[in-house]
């Protein structure tokens, strides 16, 4: 990477889902009057973006990752005057604004969707991807589906339009129409919208699931099964919409007619599930112009048999692997995007570290420095600078997303434990991230003067912002100094990686060098004691840049203890 970097390999992102960041009028629900009470928070946490979670306009199918509307706000999160007045707060503080766009799919409620059902002459019949039944089969017979692909949220991915006698594509929610990007008219559509949204001062887009919006269509229009899934009557079409045949061809496509003339500012981002190493290499490489980053899932997928809610033990020497492989193949081409957390992934204090009274304060603090010492931009979700865990959902009334409740219907329906369900729901739902940030210890933990949409964790009366803001050796306290680090050494934001110790199943260790300076990175992802001598020797002598426990013994690396030492 040169000199003359650019400004996203020393920035760090912070993402923002409103509904449960800061409720401003008592509703019960967050809301961008919220968000612009708290920026001073992440003014003091040192955060240079801003993604915010979908505020559009939706009928909140899957909490506004369904959008009606693609330039208005959803009155439930405030207005666009409030969204202006937020990219100029954050502009003043010289933070920017990322905004989620998400264009593989709209709401069925979207006025593109309601023309396109209206009848099959609709010229926006071909907006979306409509298909009749199976040859000789009756529209709405079992497996009469033009494909037997399972969806995202459970079920196959048709459904039914009785009127019309034809099924519609949704690989999430039924209620989430797949847009048909082989129409130029869709494609010409969405890149006048994100220039609307640019034009408006915002800074880049968090790209939702924008791998998927190439599907591999034959040249008869056809569209094809999948193998079949185990324990399911559906088969795994991913082969047909993972980065499909045309998708750097509309990324290209979409930079030429969106970002032309005003790159070097802003950050695009592409939320990549299936991706490999090879294929991120493309699409992040500066002269191919598509996406500065991608968010990959291979790491989260660790710990977990098939699908999310059959969890299992981590392995660290998996991590490893996994780190590993993603930090050399984008070593010289192309950039890492960093995370535990994110508004679909359970809390990494309770998935990764040990989340009980004694250890969390330490594992969340170890965890937030093993990630940020790596070479690529690190996002920090809401909470996660106060080491958030995950919430006691007592029962499935308890719960609130769409994709763990159709998960448990349909597993139960097809003979599993309801208790073991809900047991792996509490591990690894997303509902976990969505409980609302703990700002202070009272009732509702500061975020609402009303009854929270979801309930508050109440670990909050000794977990929460006010608390740790005051503390010097807090989990907040500890990520402010992490990002401090990355915006002051260049070795952080470009330095090459080394892994260390690839085999040790305890202790993640690596280097990071650039310009004659070296740093070694030491994490202790256990709770057991190490000998740091035995460890690793060459690290005798070497200075303490950044720790996470008080000063201690140097030769011994104590249970979740984090050094960052420069040779």
């Amino acid at each position: 990477m040169p000199e003359q970097s650019p400004w996203w390999t020393r920035a760090v992102v912070y993402q923002v889902y409103p509904r449960s960041f800061m409720d401003s009028d008592g509703d019960g629900i967050g809301d961008l009057g919220g968000v612009l009470q708290r920026l001073d928070h992440l003014a003091d946490l040192g955060v240079d973006v801003l993604w915010l979670s979908p505020v559009y306009p939706s009928p909140q199918a899957d909490n506004g990752y369904d959008i009606s509307d693609y330039t208005e706000v959803d009155p439930l999160f405030g207005s666009l005057t409030q969204l202006d007045a937020l990219i100029a707060a954050l502009h003043e503080r010289g933070m920017k604004l990322v905004m989620d766009l998400v264009v593989n799919h709209t709401s069925d409620a979207h006025p593109w969707f309601l023309e396109s059902r209206s009848s099959k002459d609709s010229p926006k019949r071909d907006w979306y991807w409509w298909r009749p039944p199976r040859p000789g089969m009756a529209a709405g017979a079992p497996g009469a589906e033009p494909t037997n692909w399972h969806s995202f949220f459970s079920g196959p991915t048709w459904e039914l339009d009785e009127a019309s006698g034809e099924y519609y594509l949704h690989l999430f929610d039924r209620r989430q129409p797949d847009l048909n990007w082989e129409n130029p008219e869709v494609r010409d559509a969405v890149y006048a919208m994100m220039r609307w949204w640019l034009d408006r001062g915002v800074d880049g887009f968090r790209m939702d699931v924008i791998n998927m919006i190439s599907k591999d269509v034959g040249p008869d229009g056809a569209l094809h099964d999948g193998p079949p899934l185990p324990g399911v009557p559906y088969g795994d079409g991913s082969a047909s919409y993972l980065c499909g045949p045309r998708i750097h061809e509309f990324l290209q496509e979409m930079h030429r007619a969106v970002f032309a003339g005003r790159r070097e500012q802003l950050l695009l981002v592409g939320e990549m599930p299936g991706v490999t190493v090879e294929a991120a290499r493309l699409f992040t490489d500066p002269a191919r112009e598509e996406v500065d980053m991608v968010f990959q899932f291979e790491h989260v997928g660790l710990d977990f048999e098939g699908s999310k809610f059959s969890p299992r033990p981590l392995r660290l020497t998996d991590l490893k692997a996994s780190f590993g492989r993603w930090q050399v193949g984008l070593a010289d081409v192309g950039w890492n995007s960093l995370y535990w957390d994110n508004h679909d992934q359970p809390r990494a204090v309770s998935r990764f570290g040990d989340d009980s009274p004694e250890c969390r304060r330490d594992s969340a603090t170890c965890l937030a420095t093993l990630l940020h010492l790596h070479r690529g931009t690190p996002y920090v979700y809401q909470g996660e600078e106060l080491g958030m865990a995950n919430a006691p959902f007592e029962s499935l009334d308890d719960f609130r997303d769409v994709e763990s409740l159709n998960h448990f219907a349909q597993a139960v329906a097809h003979g599993a434990d309801p208790d073991t369900e809900l047991a792996a729901m509490r591990r690894m739902g997303r509902d976990n991230a969505r409980t609302p940030v703990q700002w202070d210890d009272s009732p509702n933990a500061g975020f609402t003067s009303g009854t929270p949409w979801i309930a508050v964790n109440p670990d909050h009366v000794r977990w929460n912002a006010a608390a740790q803001r005051a503390d010097p050796t807090s989990v907040f306290a500890h990520h402010q100094r992490l990002i401090a680090l990355r915006h002051e050494s260049p070795v952080v934001a470009l330095g090459d990686f080394t892994m260390v110790l690839p085999e040790h199943e305890s202790v993640y260790a690596f280097t990071r060098s650039l310009d004659g300076e070296t740093l070694f990175v030491v994490c202790n992802v256990s709770g057991h004691e190490y000998r740091l001598g035995e460890l690793l020797p060459e690290v005798a002598g070497t200075e303490l840049v950044l720790g996470n426990l008080p000063e201690g013994d140097p030769a011994v690396l104590r249970p979740w203890e984090s050094r960052v030492l420069r040779s």
